[in-house]
């Protein structure tokens, strides 16, 4: 009973060790995240903005027809944001753009444009914007070169030269819908590269100028704002996600374990039922007979393995395989290893592949033991089920020839 109580109490060291040293290997769900901590994965990002203005007023007159690139639309200004991704396809950012914008400005809707007619105005936006990282959301999450991000998003924007009709203040704003695509490129962990294209939505006062002419379009009575950006970010916090793990394979694992150390505890109890009996019935002998007896040419040992693995799972197997080698060292015999694989998981050539394995991986120890190669006969018989529960079946027999 001593021995015994000793036993469990070894096998329970040895599913700790087990547990220890698969922390870090543990099997992990493909497309589920752990979540991250409130200060992980935010982002801070400046850069430089160019911006072409569509004005209200000019729908319906030859303005409506200039290019983004035309001297009359255009202005530059600086932005700021800051942002955090929620899970890997999932983020928000707050961005402040400030700069210069143009307003394009004529008498009549059939004046010819005249360099110089259209005044600039100093511009504030606030914008509130949730993304969505495409690359993370249909690729699946890995750390990546290239992100392709779409946004839209809510916000205001502050002119505070335009003019307007009575009773308003020196300044006034208009509210904002703007959407986007953002690109990043990743330079190193912390660093990486943007380029945003983006438009703007706001009311017809946007630039300041309130003359308006009736149109039954949506964009006929509003003021745009078409932009491109490019900058630099810095990632703060942890950087990244982890992978969920996958708490059903890893339940597996150390239920293929626990499987594994009760048949290696009832192979000792069967080994030492069977010592008892030859010790039971034994005769009176001389120390001859003795080592006759001694000479336990049938006697075996077990050593068991863990599902679908061929290194030794407790290396308290091998203390009667020691034994076995010096004996057959010191008499000149030659020693079997048979390999098993259980019969109810895997593919017959798989276990047949797996058994070889098993019993290569004990003749290597033998070997490793003093005894020669040429005496030892290796064998694999592929997946039987010859123990109860089935688990028991992984293993490799050593016996004595």
């Amino acid at each position: 009973m001593k021995k015994l109580m000793m036993l469990l109490a070894f096998c329970g060291l040895a599913s700790f060790a087990m547990a220890e040293t698969t922390t870090e290997s543990y099997p992990t769900l493909k497309h589920r995240y752990v979540t991250n901590g409130f200060w992980d994965n935010w982002f801070i990002d400046a850069g430089a903005t160019h911006l072409s203005f569509y004005s209200s007023q000019e729908h319906g007159s030859q303005y409506h027809k200039k290019n983004p690139f035309w001297p009359g639309r255009r202005s530059w200004g600086a932005e700021l944001s800051i942002g955090k991704w929620a899970t890997p396809a999932f983020g928000m950012r707050v961005k402040v753009q400030g700069g210069w914008g143009t307003q394009v400005n004529f008498q009549s809707w059939d004046d010819p444009y005249q360099k110089g007619d259209n005044p600039t105005f100093h511009q504030v936006n606030f914008e509130f914007q949730p993304m969505i990282n495409l690359t993370n959301l249909i690729g699946g999450y890995k750390p990546r070169v290239w992100n392709i991000i779409l946004y839209g998003g809510v916000g205001a924007l502050v002119n505070f030269d335009g003019t307007c009709a009575e009773d308003c203040d020196w300044s006034y704003w208009s509210p904002l819908l703007t959407v986007g695509v953002l690109n990043t490129f990743n330079l190193t962990k912390r660093l990486h590269l943007n380029l945003d294209v983006y438009g703007n939505m706001g009311d017809t006062n946007l630039d300041g100028n309130w003359k308006q002419k009736s149109e039954p379009r949506i964009f006929g009575t509003r003021d745009l704002q078409i932009g491109v950006s490019a900058g630099l970010g810095v990632n703060l916090g942890k950087v990244g996600w982890d992978n969920a793990p996958d708490m059903d394979a890893i339940l597996a694992n150390h239920k293929a374990q626990l499987d594994a150390l009760n048949a290696s505890i009832a192979g000792l109890e069967a080994e030492n039922a069977a010592l008892k009996n030859k010790l039971a019935n034994q005769k009176p002998v001389t120390k001859e007979v003795v080592k006759t007896v001694t000479e336990f040419g049938s006697t075996s040992a077990s050593v068991f393995f863990d599902l679908n693995k061929w290194n030794i799972a407790s290396k308290k197997d091998l203390v009667n395989v020691k034994e076995i080698a010096e004996y057959a060292k010191e008499h000149g015999k030659k020693v079997v290893v048979t390999g098993y694989a259980d019969s109810r998981t895997g593919s017959a050539g798989w276990n047949q592949t797996l058994s070889e394995n098993r019993a290569n991986t004990v003749k290597k120890v033998l070997m490793d033991m003093g005894v020669a190669e040429e005496n030892i006969e290796c064998s694999g018989q592929g997946g039987v089920d010859i123990l109860s529960p089935y688990p028991y079946n992984r293993r490799a027999v050593v016996t004595m020839k």
